[in-house]
């Protein structure tokens, strides 16, 4: 029966995605956008990308059909220069694919805080997915006032020693600067026992971005898996998400398969896309 079950889901997603790429929206790089039932966005997390130059990366998101990207370092450089800052911003552009953040970032002294400021005031940006060390957060705090750019702090899940969950985040910012904020990792709260959808629930006033992936366990040694083939009860988590209201955007952070990881990323996105369908 379990078989079956796997079966029928599996062809399920590689029918919805032939038929996503067969569409005028997929052929185009745009998402198909629900009419007024749900406010959120679909993106990537450049780390799933991270084998591949930005412009190959930026390519790979416009055939997924989502139009959304958070860049990490290997695709928009620490170190940027103007001219550089420049170069993808254009690129991007002209693919159709919004650069909306930078991150994650980890921050373990004030020099690296300004840099990662200065980084995504040069990107244009107005967030920064951070990994802050703890006694760095009042100074962080008034860089975010300085800069108008919010930081989103990543949950890491079991084993991480700063922000394990985000409510461990959450405790620390909460009578901070309203742009001191989250981005809950789905994937590592379910690794560490918890309920994403009520994580979602009870934190929701800081929750700027959310990085959507599936785990093999809801245990430590759990591993990033095709969406729809693990644990994570996507269906409940989205209606959660359409019931709250969020507006930001739910970025895919695909870790697996990384010299290779297209396929297993389609998958991904064509369930998410077929879930969504069916609570509309």
């Amino acid at each position: 029966m379990n078989f079956i079950k796997r079966t029928l889901k599996i062809t399920s997603v590689v029918a919805l995605i032939v038929a996503t790429a067969m569409s005028n929206s997929f052929a185009a790089g745009k998402a198909k956008k629900s009419k007024d039932n749900y406010q959120f966005k679909l993106g990537v997390a450049s780390y799933s990308l991270r084998k591949f130059p930005v412009d190959e990366a930026l390519n790979m998101t416009k055939r997924l059909g989502v139009d959304n990207i958070a860049l990490k370092s290997y695709h928009f450089p620490m170190d940027a220069t103007a001219e550089v800052a420049a170069q993808v911003k254009s690129k991007s552009k002209a693919a159709g694919i919004n650069f909306y953040g930078t991150g994650v970032i980890y921050m373990k002294s004030k020099e690296e805080v300004d840099k990662a400021f200065e980084n995504a005031k040069l990107a244009g940006v107005k967030m920064i997915i951070g990994v802050p060390n703890h006694e760095l957060l009042p100074y962080v705090e008034k860089k975010v006032k300085a800069y108008d750019i919010k930081l989103a702090i990543h949950n890491h899940g079991p084993g991480d020693k700063l922000y394990p969950s985000a409510e461990s985040a959450y405790n620390l910012i909460k009578d901070m600067d309203k742009r001191m904020g989250l981005c809950i990792d789905i994937g590592h709260t379910k690794r560490i026992g918890r309920n994403p959808e009520q994580d979602l629930v009870d934190f929701f006033d800081r929750v700027f971005d959310i990085h959507i992936k599936d785990v093999t366990k809801a245990e430590k040694d759990g591993r990033t898996c095709e969406i729809g083939r693990g644990v994570i009860d996507f269906p409940a988590f989205l209606k959660a998400v359409k019931k709250s209201g969020y507006t930001g955007v739910l970025a895919l952070e695909f870790e697996k398969d990384s010299n290779d990881p297209l396929a297993g990323m389609a998958e991904s996105v064509g369930y998410i896309k077929g879930v969504i369908e069916s609570i509309k």
